[in-house]
């Protein structure tokens, strides 16, 4: 054997079968950064860059498992599937796809909807899994939402959403038009039971769900770097044939220009809306969990409270106006007083120059009457 031999036997020594390999998705690397990123740790910090903080896509499932109290929880419109009502076709048949988009997310549609309580207040909350043909909006998910709204109705309840999508599904044409309409008809049925609604835009929110439920929160929140709009930028670019502003409809962007309320953080969403709703809903923490305030209105008086402050609002109303007309009265029988007063002076006036009147007149004749005496007595 020459050393040449000797030299490829060390080599093949190193390539034996026995070898580990790497398996794969293990390793993912960050979109903004560039970091090499543990996916197990990645997930474990709710999808954020532990190095630049980049929020990355999170599974529906997942952030409601963030959100809400682990106890308690019951998922509404599971039962919900989509049906291919057009019999759609593009380059794949619309049930393909579908089928497809079921396989890959282990969902019936692109929002999960649960109930449960949030550090003790009761909620419902929608989470849209981006993953699901992108988040798009079709029947489903507006009946989905609806229910959501229903229950907050029936059961005093305030609604979150969290919004991920790409606009209205188009292979469901005038059908998904039709949710935008429909899910804004429910958001108003919810004020008028003056329940509160958080929306919170996570990248990206865009299409007919940004022109519709995602915009429409008493609050509107959003994620940081969350890419929040109608058509994309580019889109824009080529339509209005200028270039946009930098950051244009980011979050931070839409932020400076008051189209958001604020920007929180996910590892601080939970914290930042238990208290945002604590304040609306009038509760107060005891220990890790809020309560309402037994002293005042809690969340389930809030109906009847709006209907009590009408009837005090009427009835202070009411007492304002009779207090308003007594004194009134009371200015009026003054001016009265004043006048009769008046006027018995003025009598009393003229009583004195009728008085002067007559003493002139008799001081007159008595005078007439001494001149004749005495020229009589001058005559004699």
């Amino acid at each position: 054997m020459s050393w040449i031999d000797n030299i490829k036997t060390v080599f093949n020594k190193n390539t034996d079968s026995s070898k580990h390999e790497i398996p794969e998705g293990v390793w993912t690397k960050c979109a903004a950064c560039n970091q090499v990123l543990y996916r197990s740790e990645l997930e474990r910090n709710l999808n954020v860059c532990p190095k630049c903080g980049h929020h990355m896509r999170i599974k529906a499932r997942v952030r409601l498992d963030s959100f809400l109290d682990p106890e308690g929880r019951v998922e509404l419109g599971e039962s919900f599937e989509p049906v291919d009502i057009l019999r759609f076709k593009d380059s794949k048949r619309y049930k393909d796809r579908l089928a497809a988009a079921q396989k890959n997310t282990g969902e019936k549609d692109a929002i999960v909807v649960e109930k449960g309580t949030l550090k003790g207040i009761p909620v419902v909350a929608c989470a849209f899994e981006f993953n699901f043909m992108g988040g798009s909006m079709g029947a489903v998910v507006g009946a989905r939402f609806c229910l959501a709204a229903k229950t907050c109705i029936e059961e005093q309840r305030a609604l979150v959403c969290f919004a991920t999508s790409g606009g209205a599904r188009m292979q469901e044409s005038l059908i998904s038009l039709m949710q935008m309409a429909k899910t804004s008809a429910a958001l108003a049925r919810m004020s008028d039971h003056h329940l509160p609604f958080i929306s919170v835009m996570s990248d990206p929110t865009m299409g007919g769900v940004s022109a519709s439920l995602a915009m429409l929160g008493d609050i509107n929140v959003a994620e940081p770097h969350a890419l929040i709009g109608f058509a994309g930028p580019r889109v824009i670019e080529q339509t209005v044939r200028e270039k946009l502003p930098e950051g244009f409809q980011l979050a931070e962007f839409l932020l400076e220009k008051g189209a958001i309320d604020m920007i929180v953080p996910r590892h601080q969403m939970r914290e930042q809306l238990s208290e945002l709703l604590a304040k609306l809903l009038n509760y107060h923490l005891e220990g890790e969990v809020y309560v309402p305030n037994t002293q005042t209105l809690d969340v389930v008086s809030l109906p009847q409270a709006a209907v009590a402050e009408e009837s005090d609002t009427a009835t202070t109303k009411k007492k304002r106006t009779t207090k308003a007309k007594a004194d009134d009265k009371a200015v009026e029988d003054k001016a009265e007083d004043k006048s009769a007063e008046a006027k018995n002076a003025d009598k009393d006036a003229d009583k004195g120059e009728d008085a002067d009147s007559s003493a002139k007149k008799a001081a007159t004749k008595s005078t007439a009457t001494t001149r004749r005496r005495t020229t009589s007595s001058a005559k004699s």
